[in-house]
Parts: structure tokens; C-alpha cells; sequence
């Protein structure tokens, strides 16, 4: 009996210490997972992998970025699903830059009174953190809660807003979850390296040759100071353009440039400057057909082809036509207003694999050109824009009449594809003007002390946009200023400003960071159908087979206990 006793003793104590080492491991593992942990991103699009350049700018952190997530509190399951989102990209940041990351959620509004609320709302509309209301309905009744789609990163000494929930056009609800979900890398590594910088990107719009500063230029020049320090140079009255502009944009110029204008443009490329061209060289536009049901689109000549031709590219004298079109408005003779497609302005594809372009929506064009490539040594090309299947062009002087609009288009008429329209250069460029340069030039260029400059030091790089209201904005008596890209007949929201922010990120940026822009989420929806055909039997396998599933551990193990601790009989021994 003593024995037996003693026995049972032992097993209790070796029971208890295996219960002690398994609650030891387990805590130690936690411990070790809170500092330590790694995943498998077996998405296709590897939404949960972060981008090299972002990576890279995490491990290069300096100091500690402090981020303040507003979005905290109740919400839809659709704001919930964003709301978790945001908290795993965060930690995906942690991961690689440790103690350099500390984000918090808040709910700015918890627990104030009405007047702290209207205050707290105000001060964070000062900072750039705007309210909005969000109606949510609670059994058979309606309540508006006031929410804040907002981060706050502070780094650097410094402080940005981060908007985590835009509004895209032409989207529905679940499609703008996944488009926020999309762009939290992006937003974020973009925030953080906008603190990382010590000076503002600097950019000027060129002026001087007929480019706009009024009503088709609004929205461009009210965009861009958000992001850059934005300055307007007038090419008349400069010795030459400065290097402290990262780019300059020349948009929609309609005077011929002058000898001295296209030199300080070259001088400004060969001193490793940047620029994005949007460039039209018909002069063709809608206001002609306000009182004339047709018009002779003729050329416009700017003179800056030799620049152009020099660095690898060459804008023809054309108008581009193509199927894949939007709708244009106009009265026939019961003045009932009738929606047709005009061929004139085309819904251009941003087809090309390049972070630019990649995963964009449609750029509206408008009396486009087209663009040829010249074979150039060690410049690199690629086409961000192009035209579709069913394309062709027309050259100049040509007809634009009203009447096309009267008879379908026939697939048999548009017998060219993929015609480029925006193209990307990358290189060392050759000036125009090596060895042809006159004896003026030189010493205008001696007078200022900047000596003439025959190539690039490294490689530079410049987007040339054949379509001259790429980046302009359009009026309506109803709407008064429009935004770029939005087709007033059919109430259309194009990516064009989206396209001109990521052509001069490119530009200007040499982080890579707008790599991390190029992600996709695919919304994979539920059939509904399935949803109600199958709901029975699904629902009965999510209850029933966790169930079994442990009922059928739970014995085996009692067999497995029984077999290892049951007492085998004891055979008598036998007398000799």
C-alpha cells in the first residue's frame, strides 16, 4: 500500500511540473512573439507584404514616428474591417522599424461635452483633420455619429495629416473600403517620407508662351500646393530657370517658344532638372462648335520640336480618333438633349506595368495628339498613356464636325491600336544645342556664370503628354468651377489629377515609395445566390463540425490516458 501510495505521489508531482514547464514555454512564446512574429502572404496581390521602399525607409528611421488614428470607436462592419486594416498595416510597419513606430487609436470626441466637441472639431479642422458624419442605423431608427477618417504622423519636428478614407468617383461602398485598404502603404511610408525630408519639394509652372492662369489652370495650381511649394516663371523674364524647382510643368503652351525660352529649358534638363510636358499642337477646341457645327482644326506651331526630337520623342501634327470614348451633349432640332459618343475625346488606357500608371482608372483626353518614339542612344522609354484597339489619326488640317455624332461608329473606319500619347524618358540626355550653340547664347550664358552644358551629369528624367488639356479644368453655369477630369455630359470622374500627382512624385521623388501605390485589393464578394441556396447546410457544418471535431480528440485521448495509466493484473507465481 505504501508503495502504491508513494507511486501516486510521484505522478502528481511529475503532473505538476509538466503543467508549470507547459505554462513556462507557452509564456516564454508569447513573450518572444510580441517582439518576434512573421507571416505568409499567400495573397495574389500580397496585400499583407510590404513594398522595398518602404521597407527601406523603415529601417533608415532616425527617430520615432508618433501616429494618432481618429477612426476609433463603433462603426459598420465595413468601417470596422478599415479600422482593422489600418491597426495591421501599422504593426506591419512595427515589425521592421521596432521602437521607431507608436501608433495609437483615439476617439477625439469620447466623453466631452456638446462645446468641447464643437471645439475639439474645430482645432482639428485647423490641423487639417476634417469631421464627417456617418449615418447609422440601430434597429428602426436612424442617429448621425460625427467620425474622423484621419491619422496624424508626427516625425521630424514635424506633423502631417494622413486621409484614410477618400471618396472615389464612380465606386461603390465595398469598392472604397478596398481602395482605402489599398492605399494605407502608400499613405503612410508617403507621410513618412514627406517628415523625412528637410526641405519642400519645390515646382514651377512655366509661363510666358500662352499657358493659363485663370479658370482651366484652377484646379491645378489650388492641387499642387498641398504637396509642393509651387511657384509660377515666366520664360521672358528670367536668365534661366532655377535649380532649386525639382520640376517644372509646361502645360498647354499655345505661342511659339523663342530661341533664348527653348535654351534655358535645355540648360535647365542638363542640370539634372525635371519636367512634365502636356503639349497640344492643333489648335482645335470646343468653343469653335458653339456657333458653327464644324471647324478646320489646323496646326499650332510651338517650335519646340528640336528639343523634343533631341531627347527622344516627337508630338505629330494630328488629331487623335478612337471607339473607346466618352459622350458629349448636343441639341438637335427638338432641343432634346442627346448624349453621343464623340471620338475626339478619348478614355486613354494606362496599361503600362509601371507604378505611375499601374492599377489607375481612365485619363479623360481631349483633342489629343499622338507620339512618335526616335531611336536614341541610352534613353530609356515607356508608355504611360495609349489610345485602344480601335484607333486612328488624322492629320492636320483636318475636319471636326458635329455630324459625326449623327451615325455609330464602325469598328472597320478605327484601323490602328494602341497609339502612345504619354511617354515616360529616362536617361542621360544630349542637349539640343551641342555644337550649334550661337555666339549670343554664350555670352548671355557667361554673363549669368552658368557655363553651357553639352549632357547630363547622371541619369535625368521627363514625361512628355500629348494631350494639351491633360491637366485643365472645365466651367458650367450649374456646377461653376469643375475639377480636372470630369466630364460635365455625363457627370464622369476621370484619374487625370491623380495621373499629373503620380507623374511628378516620379519626378521628383527618388525614394521608390510610389511603388507601394501600385497595390490592388480584389474584392472577392459572396454569391448571393449560394448565400441563400446553401445557408442551412453551411451554417450546420460551422456548428456541427467543431463539435465532432472535439468529441473525437476528446476520446481519443481518454483511450490513450486509459491504455497508459490503467493497472495491469498482476500473474501469481507458482511454487517450485
Amino acid at each position: 500500500m505504501a508503495k502504491t501510495a508513494s507511486n501516486k505521489n510521484q505522478k502528481q508531482v511529475h503532473a505538476r511540473i509538466r503543467i508549470f514547464m507547459m505554462a513556462a514555454i507557452l509564456l516564454c512564446v508569447n513573450i518572444l512573439a510580441s517582439y518576434f512574429h512573421s507571416g505568409l502572404d499567400l495573397t495574389q496581390e500580397k496585400r499583407f507584404t510590404l513594398s522595398d521602399p518602404t521597407k527601406s525607409l523603415l529601417k533608415n528611421m532616425k527617430e520615432v514616428a508618433v501616429v494618432d488614428v481618429y477612426l476609433q470607436g463603433k462603426f459598420p462592419a465595413q468601417l470596422q474591417r478599415l479600422q482593422e486594416a489600418i491597426r495591421e498595416r501599422l504593426s506591419s510597419f512595427k515589425d521592421i522599424a521596432g521602437a521607431k513606430i507608436v501608433f495609437r487609436f483615439i476617439d477625439p470626441l469620447e466623453g466631452k461635452t456638446t462645446e468641447e466637441k464643437k471645439q475639439i472639431i474645430h482645432d482639428l479642422s485647423g490641423k487639417g483633420v476634417k469631421a464627417l458624419q456617418l449615418d447609422v442605423r440601430e434597429d428602426e431608427d436612424y442617429s448621425s455619429k460625427v467620425f474622423f477618417p484621419y491619422a496624424y504622423m508626427q516625425y521630424n519636428g514635424k506633423e502631417v495629416p494622413i486621409m484614410l478614407l477618400e471618396d472615389p468617383p464612380n465606386k461603390s461602398a465595398a469598392e472604397k473600403i478596398s481602395y482605402a485598404e489599398a492605399m494605407l502603404e502608400y499613405k503612410f511610408a508617403s507621410a513618412l517620407n514627406a517628415l523625412n525630408k528637410p526641405d519642400i519639394t519645390r515646382v514651377a509652372y512655366i509661363t510666358g508662351n500662352g499657358e493659363d492662369l485663370g479658370i482651366k489652370a484652377y484646379d491645378m495650381l489650388a492641387t499642387l500646393p498641398h504637396y509642393y511649394i509651387l511657384d509660377t516663371v515666366d520664360l521672358t523674364h528670367v536668365f534661366q530657370i532655377s535649380r532649386a524647382y525639382d520640376a517644372i510643368i509646361i502645360a498647354s503652351p499655345t505661342t511659339p517658344f523663342t530661341g533664348p525660352q527653348k535654351l534655358k529649358i535645355d540648360q535647365y534638363i542638363m542640370r539634372g532638372g525635371r519636367v512634365l510636358w502636356a503639349l497640344n499642337k492643333v489648335n482645335a477646341s470646343l468653343d469653335s462648335l458653339r456657333n458653327a457645327s464644324q471647324f478646320i482644326a489646323m496646326d499650332m506651331p510651338l517650335e519646340i520640336d528640336d528639343l523634343l526630337f533631341k531627347y527622344g520623342v516627337r508630338v505629330n501634327n494630328d488629331l487623335l480618333e478612337d471607339m473607346q470614348c466618352v459622350q458629349l451633349g448636343r441639341k438637335p432640332e427638338n432641343d432634346v438633349a442627346q448624349s453621343r459618343d464623340w471620338p475626339y475625346f478619348p478614355r486613354l488606357n494606362p496599361t503600362a506595368d509601371h507604378q505611375i500608371v499601374r492599377n489607375m482608372d481612365y485619363v479623360l483626353g481631349g483633342f489629343t495628339n499622338t507620339i512618335d518614339t526616335i531611336r536614341t542612344a541610352g534613353i530609356k522609354k515607356t508608355t504611360l498613356l495609349q489610345s485602344s484597339k480601335y484607333s486612328l489619326k488624322s492629320f492636320t488640317p483636318t475636319r471636326v464636325s458635329l455630324s459625326i455624332m449623327n451615325f455609330p461608329l464602325k469598328y472597320e473606319m478605327f484601323n490602328k491600336s494602341y497609339l502612345p500619347v504619354a511617354m515616360l524618358l529616362e536617361g542621360k540626355f544630349h542637349s539640343a544645342y551641342n555644337n550649334i550653340l550661337a555666339p549670343e547664347y554664350l555670352r548671355l550664358l557667361d554673363s549669368i556664370k552658368a557655363p553651357f552644358k553639352a549632357v547630363c551629369d547622371s541619369g535625368n528624367k521627363m514625361i512628355v503628354v500629348s494631350i494639351g488639356d491633360a491637366f485643365t479644368s472645365d466651367y458650367s453655369v450649374k456646377g461653376g468651377l469643375l475639377p480636372m477630369g470630369y466630364n460635365k455630359w455625363t457627370g464622369e470622374y476621370f484619374a487625370n489629377k491623380r495621373f499629373l500627382l503620380n507623374c511628378l512624385e516620379y519626378l521628383t521623388d527618388n525614394s521608390g515609395v510610389l511603388e507601394a501605390r501600385s497595390k490592388q485589393m480584389k474584392l472577392r464578394l459572396l454569391d448571393n445566390g449560394r448565400v441563400k441556396d446553401e445557408q442551412t447546410k453551411w451554417q450546420t457544418v460551422n456548428v456541427a463540425v467543431p463539435i465532432v471535431a472535439v468529441l473525437i480528440f476528446a476520446s481519443f485521448y481518454m483511450f490513450v490516458r486509459k491504455r497508459r495509466y490503467e493497472t495491469k493484473p498482476v500473474t501469481p507465481k507458482t511454487a517450485n
